[in-house]
């Protein structure tokens, strides 16, 4: 069965996706009022949506669970870091250095699918979490006899992007309004996003798209069918891979600095928890899950607290410890009533329907 993408009807939905538009554009400005901190957390919580969205190709269309998808957005993050920074005294341009970062991610998943092509569930999922715990400690120890990597203390200075007389590091005054550096990266992060979506719809309505689908659901049947597994299996995670090392570049220009410690496994589970909350193989869901995981978090940080001491008037319990409890019981909750994800595509919301007994 053929699945669609769903973009919204351009004849009948005209004014509300002006008026999306108009507020995405708006939206760092105003959260810029309340604070840059939060303009930041806007653009970490793109990027989360980038890798969720390349997570969702290998869980979410070809059915492939990977606990060390953090490993493709490392390699990204590396490679733009060791490009463009005086570690090694080379500054490349950043529309250089994020294609090498995909593509070098890509042939890391390529690496990582082929020795797991005969595994499923629980196996696969071990292995992939072994690769990833692997990458981390190898980035933590190419410091000696060679330093590449810097180790434990990572590599610092890295050059922001820079278009021409614009750079993402500097604030800048255009028609009167003041386009900081979280500013402008937002806007770069919003086209990249959008440009994933695309791609991302292309590929689910593509012939590969619906061999994913069909692997998932039952491989044996789908080999049957004449689709060649390994080659679409390996495809998955190739393409899956290529979308974190993309995101890992672009992490590495928006933070200025990356080491070891900032790829650790709960990384992993945080990317998958976003593409199984928002509904697997679902775009807008899994887009969904990734900001609402992003933001939640952050919004529990700034008002736990405050809400403490104003029901109290004194802190009972540590902030981040009731963030966290919070946090896992509306995950909890959530996977309770909602186990197909809170946007589920259509095939997953029909078999997790609950059947009324007569």
């Amino acid at each position: 069965m053929r699945t669609h993408l769903k973009f919204p009807s351009v004849k009948g939905n005209v004014l509300p996706m002006v008026l999306l538009a108009i507020a995405l554009i708006a939206l760092p400005f105003a959260l810029a009022l309340i604070g840059t901190a939060w303009v930041r957390i806007t653009n970490f919580a793109v990027l989360f949506v980038l890798l969720s969205l390349g997570l969702n190709i290998v869980v979410g269309f070809a059915g492939l669970l990977d606990l060390g998808y953090v490993a493709f957005f490392a390699v990204g993050a590396y490679v733009y870091a060791l490009l463009a920074s005086p570690h090694f005294g080379i500054h490349l341009p950043f529309w250089i250095i994020l294609p090498i970062g995909a593509f070098i991610a890509c042939i890391a998943g390529a690496v990582l699918g082929a020795p797991t092509l005969k595994l499923r569930g629980d196996y696969l999922a071990i292995v992939t979490l072994g690769f990833g715990e692997i990458v981390r400690i190898f980035m933590n120890n190419m410091s000696n006899p060679i330093n590449i990597t810097n180790g434990p203390k990572g590599i610092a200075q890295i050059d922001n992007f820079q278009v021409g007389p614009i750079d993402f590091g500097k604030s800048d005054l255009l028609g009167g309004l003041i386009f900081s550096g979280p500013i402008k990266y937002y806007y770069f992060l919003m086209l990249a996003l959008m440009v994933v979506v695309v791609i991302n719809g292309r590929l689910k309505d593509s012939r590969i798209g619906r061999a994913w689908v069909a692997i998932r659901e039952d491989e044996v049947a789908a080999k049957a069918s004449g689709i060649n597994t390994r080659n679409i299996k390996l495809l998955a995670f190739a393409m899956g891979a290529s979308f974190g090392g993309l995101s890992g570049g672009m992490f590495a220009a928006i933070q200025g600095f990356v080491s070891p410690e900032s790829f650790v496994l709960n990384e992993s589970i945080m990317i998958l928890a976003m593409v199984v909350l928002g509904g697997m193989g679902n775009i807008w869901g899994v887009i969904a899950g990734a900001v609402l995981l992003s933001f939640l978090p952050e919004i529990l940080r700034y008002t736990v607290e405050p809400v403490q001491m104003a029901i109290f008037g004194k802190m009972w319990i540590d902030p981040e410890v009731l963030r966290m409890l919070i946090f896992g019981l509306a995950l909890v909750l959530t996977m309770r009533y909602r186990p197909a994800g809170l946007w589920p595509e259509s095939r997953h919301r029909r078999e997790m329907a609950v059947v009324p007994v007569k």
